[in-house]
């Protein structure tokens, strides 16, 4: 059993209630005793990037990172090079100096799938995410590059298959049970 920590993720169990994280995938940036903050890799938004910025044509999708702070924008990406940005797993990184993003992105200087964006995240304060662990809401797993970077619409099932044993059933589960 792996234990949460910055750069696991975390996947829903399959009849998880809450409307927010039913069958999702977060990626934690972060993870200590004051909490957590993490991405939901699997929920898209109707929205781009040059939604937000009118002088741009930028056709980068943007995802749901979760319920907090959704009038904030944050990005997951693969620029060691960018000031400020936080190490969450070696070569991959969250945030930074969004005015260099730019930069690299009017220059297309970093390709679509090394950069990811999110409105809002995912967070738990001390003691929550231990919390909702006993309760076995969520399953932790290793991050694989091709999961944080992954626009597939079934990651949720696809991440529990490649788990293997019991995981794979689970990834099977009907989404209401009473249907089982």
């Amino acid at each position: 059993m792996i234990d949460p920590a910055k750069g696991t993720l975390l996947i829903s169990e399959p009849f998880l209630e809450d409307p927010n994280f039913h069958r999702t995938v977060i990626l934690l940036v972060e993870h200590d005793s004051e909490g957590s903050l993490g991405f939901v890799l699997n929920q898209e938004t109707p929205f781009q990037l040059s939604d937000f910025f009118d002088e741009t044509d930028w056709d980068w999708l943007i995802h749901i990172g979760g319920p907090v702070g959704k009038d904030s924008l944050f990005f997951v990406h693969t620029l060691s090079s960018l000031n400020g940005a936080r190490e969450i797993l070696p070569g991959i990184f969250w945030g930074g100096d969004f005015e260099q993003l730019k930069f690299y992105l009017q220059e297309d200087l970093i390709p679509k799938n090394e950069l990811r964006f999110f409105l809002g995240y995912s967070g738990w304060g001390s003691g929550q995410l231990d919390q909702e662990m006993r309760q076995k809401s969520w399953i932790v797993a290793h991050a694989k590059v091709e999961y944080i970077f992954s626009t597939e619409p079934e990651l949720w099932k696809r991440v529990l298959r490649e788990m293997g044993g019991e995981f794979s059933w689970l990834s099977s589960a009907p989404k209401d049970p009473g249907l089982n």
